[in-house]
């Protein structure tokens, strides 16, 4: 075998090796999530600390959100109203976010929306795939009602998610709702919690809901009337470290502009958020904030159970679907935003690795190309050509070393043709 076709099998093999390693990664985010700068940076996912509260405002210095979450460079939000902001800058505990336009998909998800109509009576649902719900801070509470924004392993966050629940189940959705505690409230909460999400992906959801409140001290920030109820409003939050970050956004757009068009606005406004909150596990995950911890325990139920409404619709179990409608986000047949992303950067990887591995290999540009030149010509055609297309030349080269009329011997032809047949068997 010569030494060009053993650095090929080589490169070939080191190859496999990549797609394997990228096919096992693919296997370990069940367990962990995916790989992100916030590795290093846990207290990014560290979020609803009381006390904690960052305020973002406009380049005109208006107050446009406020979260009891670390805000970070990149951050985006988009109102209910089809508003998007990017967060520019940080400076203590205030964030700087730069006006991008109105959002052309919410636009076009509110113009749709607001005809659709509303379901007169419970209809059956169109899939018996259920709804997870879990809680990762399962400490949260809230003050007016419980006398407490924190109580370890009961919180009143589970009255809320109860609230979502039962209202699903009215509207004729199976749900899957796991009352697994998470404490403490602590860097580490999103990874316990990963366990509880990786089981409720056992029963194959359509869509994953983690329930949360926030813990900003101003209770008239959440506070509104709507649909004839004291409510609280809800915030739908997107982790931005995870590969189906555009899939998970584009869900929370649709459920933001229909919820809106039934209640209008118990979606306050959807926050991307440096984080993955264990959305890479599906495209349909969300994290839902009901209200905040100075808000009553009644007003973050009512809230929630108002966006519950909307949630079998979105999904595509229930509801009206006349001709026209954009394709449910689990429809199989409907973009699924992000998923080709995620693969260009593999085979960019996948590239590069061998582009490296080629330049190493061959010490130099030149030496590169000439070898990269060499696999696709001679060396390629060599290695894959069938057996019989190469016996002519065997033949013709064995041949061209018996012994040549008297008279017509040429030593240097002989000696060109036996070295050629050499090479020939070598390969």
């Amino acid at each position: 075998m010569t030494g060009a076709k053993s650095r090929i099998i080589w490169g070939i093999g080191l190859l496999l090796v990549g797609i394997s390693l990228l096919l096992g990664l693919s296997v370990s985010r069940l367990t962990r999530p995916v790989w992100s700068v916030t590795t290093f940076f846990k207290e990014a996912e560290n979020d609803h600390q009381v006390g904690v509260v960052y305020t973002v405002k406009d380049e005109q210095g208006r107050v446009i959100s406020q979260a009891s979450r670390r805000v970070t460079v990149g951050d985006e939000i988009f109102t209910a109203e089809g508003r998007h902001y990017r967060v520019t800058g940080v400076k203590g505990n205030t964030a700087y976010a730069r006006y991008l336009g109105m959002d052309r998909d919410l636009l076009a998800y509110n113009e749709y929306y607001s005809h659709l109509g509303v379901p007169a009576v419970r209809m059956m649902a169109r899939s018996t795939r259920p709804v997870g719900i879990y809680h990762t801070h399962s400490d949260e509470s809230y003050v007016p009602t419980d006398g407490s924004e924190s109580i370890p392993f009961k919180g009143g966050i589970y009255q809320v998610g109860e609230a979502l629940v039962n209202r699903l189940k009215n509207s004729g959705v199976r749900v899957d709702y796991d009352r697994t505690p998470h404490d403490p409230h602590d860097d580490n909460a999103y990874y316990r919690s990963r366990r509880t999400a990786v089981k409720l992906m056992q029963n194959n959801p359509i869509a994953i809901f983690d329930v949360h409140r926030d813990g900003i001290s101003d209770p008239s920030y959440y506070q509104r009337y709507i649909s004839n109820e004291d409510v609280a409003q809800t915030r739908l939050v997107v982790g931005r470290e995870n590969p189906r970050m555009q899939a998970n956004l584009d869900f929370a757009k649709r459920l933001m502009s229909y919820a809106n068009s039934l209640h209008k606005p118990v979606v306050k406004e959807i926050f991307t958020a440096q984080g993955n909150y264990n959305q890479d596990l599906m495209p349909t995950a969300l994290l839902i904030e009901a209200g905040t911890h100075t808000n009553t325990k009644g007003e973050a139920e009512r809230g929630i159970a108002l966006l519950a409404d909307a949630v079998p619709v979105v999904l595509g179990l229930t509801g009206p679907a006349p001709g026209g409608a954009p394709k449910p986000v689990t429809d199989r047949t409907a973009g699924t935003p992000g998923s080709w992303k995620a693969l260009g950067w593999i085979i960019a990887l996948t590239l590069l690795g061998g582009g490296a591995f080629l330049l190493i290999s061959a010490g130099s540009w030149d030496r590169a190309k000439s070898r990269l030149s060499d696999f696709f010509g001679r060396e390629f055609a060599s290695f894959f050509a069938p057996r019989r297309a190469r016996k002519p030349d065997l033949d013709t080269a064995e041949k061209a070393t018996e012994t040549p009329a008297e008279g017509h011997r040429d030593p240097d032809a002989g000696e060109a043709a036996r070295d050629h047949l050499e090479r020939i068997r070598q390969d």
